[in-house]
């Protein structure tokens, strides 16, 4: 437990792959550090800027009008030195100069896990998830991932359109080394014929026959969606179906990292913020060395060690039911 008295200047910082609505949760932890008489400083550059010193105060005109703005304004990069010992210690030694007494991380696995390297030495943290890959052990929703979902949705509306108009099938890659989740609640919500995540490899063969199937039951498209960690890739897939007849031409779309940007949605801001209030609120009631995660309604704090030890695995449930509504 951390005791208040303890806490008078906070640091705030994002770290790894950006995410929609990290800037309104910066906003949040500054203004509420603010209404509670703590100071408030921003890292820059993620743990490569705190191993630097990059460090500047924030006050609550420096938040202001970002909450529409996607990415982030701390910036965020990854750190190969932080994962060493001797980078960590002088991210401590330069959080002592600046009498940084506690550290609010917003950011995906990678991030809460150099977060519980600190942690491990005696800092206390708040970790804030921040992943469009919704893959955060704890917690049910992560900053950014409605927003993502829709841009890859609309995105595959207008893919559809010409899709239609010309008998083509398209394969969509989506974000997702590791999780299938971005991939399968697109397909679901976009109604793609098929969905490849990397949780559950496919061979060729099936997908060119689920292709050749909308075509022969008369649909004037089909999409199907793929992951970029799914096996085989989209690339694999393209060269060896662009080979077969099945009725239908093939084209290859790769969404890539507009997925990341954009204005974040109504949902991310308000997520962002309650999580980033809650940040600040947990610090003041002696807790640290916690994540910020949704519980259902409820925004709780789940011990660090418990989110950093755990990985958070998809329900293939979701991918049961892409299968069962691509009639």
């Amino acid at each position: 437990m951390v005791a208040r008295k303890s806490i008078k200047t906070i640091g705030v910082m994002t770290s790894g792959g950006d995410s929609p609505g990290m800037n309104p949760c910066i906003r949040a932890v500054v203004r509420t550090g603010l209404a509670n008489d703590l100071r408030v400083i921003g890292v820059e550059d993620g743990y490569e800027g705190l191993i630097h010193g990059r460090f500047r105060t924030l006050g609550a005109r420096d938040v202001g009008g970002i909450l529409q703005r996607g990415g982030t304004i701390l910036q965020t990069a990854r750190s190969a030195e932080f994962r060493e010992p001797h980078g960590q210690r002088e991210a401590i030694r330069q959080m002592s100069n600046a009498e940084i007494d506690a550290l609010v991380v917003i950011g995906g696995d990678g991030s809460l896990s150099g977060a519980m390297k600190l942690a491990e030495q005696g800092i206390p943290i708040i970790g804030i998830p921040g992943s469009i890959d919704n893959d955060i052990h704890g917690t049910d929703m992560c900053i950014g991932v409605d927003t993502a979902l829709n841009t890859i949705v609309d995105g595959i509306d207008k893919l559809r359109d010409t899709a239609s108009s010309h008998n083509r099938a398209f394969l969509v890659e989506t974000m997702g080394r590791e999780s299938g989740y971005l991939a399968v609640q697109a397909g679901i919500i976009a109604g793609a014929e098929m969905v490849l995540i990397p949780e559950e490899p496919v061979i060729v063969a099936d997908v060119a026959s689920t292709i050749e199937n909308a075509y022969l039951r008369g649909k004037t498209h089909a999409i199907v969606v793929v992951a970029e960690g799914a096996k085989p890739s989209i690339h694999e897939l393209a060269s060896q179906i662009d080979a077969m007849d099945i009725g239908f031409t093939m084209r290859v779309t790769i969404l890539g990292h507009i997925q990341r940007g954009g204005k974040p949605s109504a949902y991310d801001r308000f997520l962002a913020t309650r999580f980033g209030y809650q940040a600040v609120q947990f610090l003041l009631n002696g807790q640290a060395n916690v994540m910020v995660a949704l519980d259902g309604r409820e925004v709780v704090p789940i011990p660090l060690r418990t989110v950093v030890s755990n990985r958070k695995t998809l329900s293939l449930e979701y991918l049961q039911m892409a299968k069962t509504l691509a009639q």
